[in-house]
């Protein structure tokens, strides 16, 4: 047998990676990160955090430092905006307000650029011996026996070769991934056949022309030609940094492109402009048709790919790491069964699929009815009733984007169910749901008690019961802590008396009664296939 340089090889260091680096190190897994880029590239993409992608970061033990890196102040805000025709119409409404859903989750959403946040991640990633990283280097091919997988990387300006032996291998290589096609992954498309442009420039005019939309740091601009694809606009720092994503014509290239005029139009008025960077991407939705081919795993844009519409796609690369990290870390420490791995791709790509159905391509669609149905010079009263309908759509839709696994088979819920995108915030915990913070009785949050294992929270239980369950769980090896609360105040939102936490922050099963603390646990850890269905017993 070959010896093993690490556990883990993880192709590409971006967001992604390190993320699934950090999870792993956590746990005490060693992995070896390959990075092409010796530093983040200066492109502002992957701008929108969630408040449960920033709950990452507050347990990777980085979240003041992510907050202190932003490049724009919390005063400006960090909402966006929805316009018809221009960016400045007459005609504006309050776009993924995600302070709509902010009670739910432990901590408030951000935005910076990718690269600020890749440098906070690399800062903390460098500070465990258990990660080593490669910068400069890039994978050349992934193979793979019955006993490890095998990195041939190569030094991008320099004569380095080497090969690395890891017991698994997971690919965050973006959507050309070399390690997706290396273990034969196949990929289901949608082209929109649509070609794009990313534009980053600068103008004190058009910071100046925005004042009147104040706490708004991204704009998305409708209009009628462009049949339901958006005209985006995003802040990047206080230095009238911007950034622009649009439609083009086919054939638009850097020399042939009149920027100036594109930009000027979208906005509506005429403003200075210093020209930055010009890119181009092709507008398609695709999705790995499996997240795992052995111990080749994708994550990240190496398994989705989307268009940039909504700040899915950097969150969505996250969830994967953190997922996917504590079930290998589980499997490895001998306390995760052999459906723990399966699980990855069982939860994870599901709801992508129905991020990129229900609503990014929903989206779009809807955008293009309404432009094609609804003008202001034909109705006006016609037009600004169904504007103030979507207003109100826009903000259920940010309370509908519930990411959660209810039908995985290492959850306690009903068969009949799938895990989706689609869902509805609580504060009743259910299982296959994310954990809603509440107070526990020593006045702490419980996101401030739970630790990389799993977590029983039990509401006025007697002592027996609890010790039953961590009994089981010592048994088994799973590591497990007991927080006791009284079932008052905010905690009574919980609507159970037991509540069993998975590392990632989800809920595995909830019950008045726990009749089989074992058998719970050998599901919601990998080892036993069968359902528990005893939450309403």
């Amino acid at each position: 047998m070959t010896p093993l340089d690490t556990t883990v090889a993880i192709s590409g260091g971006g967001p992604v990676g390190m993320g699934l680096a950090i999870t792993l190190a956590q746990r005490g897994v060693r992995s070896i990160v390959v990075e092409r880029h010796p530093q983040p590239q200066p492109i502002p993409r992957g701008q929108n955090l969630t408040q449960r992608t920033m709950e990452h970061f507050h347990f990777w033990g980085i979240e003041t430092a992510l907050r202190a890196a932003r490049t724009i102040p919390p005063e400006y805000g960090i909402g966006g905006m929805t316009s018809y025709g221009t960016l400045l119409g007459d005609y504006h409404y309050d776009w993924l307000n995600r302070a709509l859903v902010r009670p739910f989750y432990f901590t408030q959403n951000e935005r910076l650029p990718q690269y600020a946040t890749e440098a906070v991640l690399r800062s903390r990633a460098a500070k465990f011996d258990a990660i080593e990283i490669l910068y400069g280097w890039s994978v050349e091919t992934v193979e793979q026996d019955g006993e490890a997988v095998h990195l041939a990387i190569a030094e991008r300006n320099g004569p380095g070769r080497r090969i690395i032996h890891a017991r698994y291998g997971v690919g965050c290589d973006g959507s050309r991934s070399i390690a997706r096609e290396s273990a034969g992954i196949t990929q289901t498309r949608s082209d929109h056949d649509r070609l794009m442009v990313l534009l980053v420039f600068r103008s004190k005019a058009l910071s100046t022309l925005l004042e009147r939309f104040p706490g708004k740091s991204f704009y998305n601009v409708l209009h009628p030609r462009l049949k339901g694809y958006w005209q985006f606009f995003g802040r990047v720092d206080l230095d009238h940094g911007f950034f622009f994503h649009a439609p083009v014509p086919a054939g638009t290239t850097a020399e042939n492109g009149d920027f100036a005029q594109l930009l000027q139009q979208a906005v509506g008025a005429p403003f200075d402009i210093e020209l930055q960077h010009v890119g181009f991407w092709d507008l398609r939705f695709a999705v790995a048709d499996t997240y795992r081919s052995g111990r080749v795993f994708v994550a990240g844009d190496a398994a989705h790919s989307h268009p940039p519409y909504g700040g899915y796609g950097i969150n969505t690369g996250f969830e994967d790491a953190v997922n996917l990290g504590w079930k290998i870390a589980a499997f490895e420490g001998g306390w995760g069964g052999p459906a723990l791995l399966d699980s990855y791709d069982a939860e994870r790509r599901p709801v992508f699929e129905s991020t990129a159905r229900d609503f990014i391509a929903k989206a779009i669609s809807s955008d293009r009815d309404f432009l094609e149905t609804f003008a202001p010079e034909r109705d006006m009263n016609a037009f600004e009733a169904q504007w103030q309908a979507r207003q109100a759509g826009a903000a259920a839709e940010v309370d509908a984007f519930e990411p959660n696994y209810e039908g995985s088979p290492i959850v306690d819920a009903a068969e009949d169910k799938s895990p989706s995108a689609v869902g509805r915030h609580s504060f009743a915990a259910r299982a296959g749901h994310h954990l809603a913070p509440f107070t526990l009785s020593d006045g702490r949050n419980v996101y401030e008690g739970l630790r990389i294992g799993f977590t029983l929270v039990a509401l006025g239980q007697p002592n027996a019961v609890t010790a039953a369950w961590q009994a089981c769980a010592d048994g088994l090896g799973i590591p497990l802590q007991v927080v006791h609360t009284a079932r008052d105040g905010n905690a009574a939102r919980l609507d159970c008396g037991l509540v069993l936490i998975r590392p990632d922050q989800f809920i595995a099963w909830t019950g008045e009664h726990s009749p089989d603390p074992a058998l719970i646990l050998r599901v919601a850890t990998g080892f036993d296939s069968v359902r528990v269905q005893t939450h309403n017993q």
